[in-house]
């Protein structure tokens, strides 16, 4: 017989084993949790210690057990703990139908639900009032996919009844995006007033005309005549005639239901007045929202960028460029040169160039609205002094141009125009001459950095505060940089690239709470005279040359939560890039 049988090798109780030398090892069974949830629905189904009936309001029965539901939903977990409800085994509950009952205690059995167009409206509340949020969350998403023109206004007045915050963002976004196609459907036409103000008073509605929002509430009140026609004033007052183009504010003038509406002659009044200030003066700040142009397409901001396409054409050509998508279009040009001129912006509308070409119209001030059906370059009034390489940087809406060079010398003075009463005036001259320099805004103070005196590349700073019409030092930069850019950013002013003897890269960053300028990463090429903007919480540094003339048509991006840069190519053909402002999209602009 063999030594090992069974019956013949007898292992005491008490012996403890011997092992070799290992770690303790982990195992985890993936399809217990599976398989708990299978048992426990078999259990269900065939009722084995099920504590929990619940009527529902056509009076049928859905059993469970409530350790199970407790687990699965913080609205359970409130009735069985806190309530009556948990000496009991048969609840009622109201508003509730048994088949949508039925599905959610399906799905805590099993994690497994069916959305359909025919259950999704009862489902995404029941599933709200019995927290069982992933099942809201696909509902939201169901709906989501089911947006159109035709149906958006009506998902939005369901997720706004059951407080669907997700689903009420998500289709008012499409209703804004798709309001040309929105208002040729039957709910357009269905809407309250109340909800018609609500949507035509949006700031971001994408029209790419305002005539568009006239026609639709024409169309509105049109529809049922009797009924809506006194509410037309109160929609006319969100339609923002002073924008619409001349010709067509001449056939809203003929409108025959305006004609007995003294308010509505009021907007129309307010709108000719409007368009024959601008036909004059060319700028004009709007007063009110009504002339305040909309953030056209949902994508409220693109860079005009201004570039020279050789060194023996004087012109200086613009684009429109889109950082979310990288595409360019041409904008309006300009028929001088304007490489050292100085750029800046009013209201995200107003665009000025100034200064920056040698001889006597390096005085010149042109402007471009960018919210205009046909944008174009117009003069402005002459600075009081001559300015190339000058820094631009505006305050209050007031635009000062900062140093730069006359044609003899480095410049201290410092002008501003104020745009109510288009003047200039001098005000407090820098301590320093300083031309090539960068200015930057900040805590409503005005930072002019760095730059050179014609003798010296310059690394010292100072502000201006307009209140006190001072200069005050601040830290020097760690080097000095001639041809440098600045950036504003979450309240840090950034100085970046220049010259101090060779092209620099480098980057530094002051901080007013502690006054001191500090290095950040370096961009990935040398960069003197770039363009500098800041936007989405992004800085972007654009095109800018070496001293010996080497032409840069890339665009870095520096984002400060992580500390790095990106490069990207911009130019389709060899083009020098040396400025740019942020401004709101443009009707026609690149979408």
């Amino acid at each position: 017989m063999d030594a090992l049988q069974t019956s013949s090798y007898e292992s005491d109780p008490n012996q403890v084993l011997t092992y070799k030398e290992c770690e303790p090892t982990y195992f985890r069974n993936n399809f217990h949790s599976v398989r708990i949830l299978e048992d426990l629905q078999s259990l269900r189904k065939n009722e084995v210690s099920c504590d929990i009936r619940f009527k529902a309001d056509d009076g049928k029965i859905v059993i469970g057990h409530k350790i199970v539901l407790i687990a699965a939903s913080p609205y359970f977990r409130a009735m069985f703990s806190n309530f009556d409800e948990g000496n009991k085994d048969l609840v009622t509950i109201r508003e509730l139908d048994s088949t949508i009952l039925q599905l959610l205690v399906d799905y805590i059995y099993t994690g497994e639900i069916m959305v359909t167009k025919e259950n999704v409206q009862v489902l995404l509340p029941a599933s709200n009032v019995l927290q069982l949020d992933y099942v809201n969350g696909v509902c939201v998403d169901f709906l989501q996919k089911q947006l159109h023109p035709s149906n958006c206004l009506g998902i939005l007045a369901f997720a706004n009844l059951h407080n669907v915050t997700e689903l009420l963002s998500i289709s008012d976004g499409f209703i804004k995006k798709q309001f040309l196609e929105v208002v040729k459907s039957n709910e357009f036409l269905s809407l309250s007033s109340e909800d018609l103000v609500k949507l035509i008073s949006c700031n971001d509605l994408a029209v790419p005309f305002e005539e568009k929002v006239f026609e639709s509430v024409i169309k509105w009140v049109k529809y049922d005549f009797d009924q809506r026609k006194d509410f037309l004033p109160e929609l006319m007052e969100h339609v923002r005639l002073p924008l619409l183009r001349s010709d067509i504010l001449n056939n809203v003038v003929e409108e025959p239901l305006l004609y007995n509406s003294p308010k509505c002659n009021n907007f129309i009044i307010e709108a000719l007045h409007f368009n024959l200030q601008k036909s004059v003066k060319y700028f004009t700040i709007p007063k009110t929202i009504r002339c305040k142009p909309r953030l056209f397409g949902g994508s409220e901001k693109v860079i005009l960028m201004f570039n020279q396409r050789s060194d023996t054409s004087p012109k200086c050509y613009t684009e429109w460029y889109d950082p979310a998508t990288q595409l360019r279009e041409n904008a309006p040009g300009i028929n001088d040169c304007r490489k050292t001129a100085g750029f800046c912006v009013i209201s995200d509308q107003f665009v000025f160039v100034m200064g920056g070409v040698n001889g006597s119209s390096s005085k010149s001030v042109s402007m471009l609205d960018v919210s205009s059906q046909s944008p174009s370059w117009v003069p402005m009034v002459d600075m009081l002094v001559s300015r190339w390489q000058l820094g631009v940087g505006v305050l209050d809406n007031c635009i000062y141009a900062v140093g730069g060079h006359d044609d003899n010398s480095a410049l201290n003075s410092v002008e501003v125009f104020d745009v109510s009463i288009q003047k200039w005036r001098l005000v407090a001259s820098m301590s320093t001459k300083r031309r090539d320099l960068g200015v930057g805004v900040l805590n409503n103070l005005l930072y002019a950095v760095g730059g050179g005196n014609g003798k010296v590349c310059l690394k010292s700073v100072e502000y201006y505060n307009p209140t006190l019409d001072t200069w005050t030092p601040v830290a020097d930069m760690s080097v000095s940089r001639y041809g440098v850019s600045v950036g504003v950013l979450d309240g840090l002013i950034y100085a970046i690239g220049g010259y101090n003897g060779e092209d620099l890269k480098s980057v530094e960053v002051y901080r007013p709470c502690d006054g001191v300028w500090s290095s950040v990463a370096d961009m990935e090429i040398c960069r003197f005279r770039p363009g500098v903007v800041a936007l989405d919480g992004l800085l972007y540094v654009m095109g800018g040359e070496s001293v010996v003339g080497s032409i840069i048509d890339t665009v870095e991006i520096y984002n400060p939560n992580t500390n790095t840069w990106t490069l990207e190519r911009l130019s389709r053909n060899k083009v020098q890039i040396y400025g740019g402002v942020v401004v709101d999209r443009p009707p026609k602009c690149i979408t």
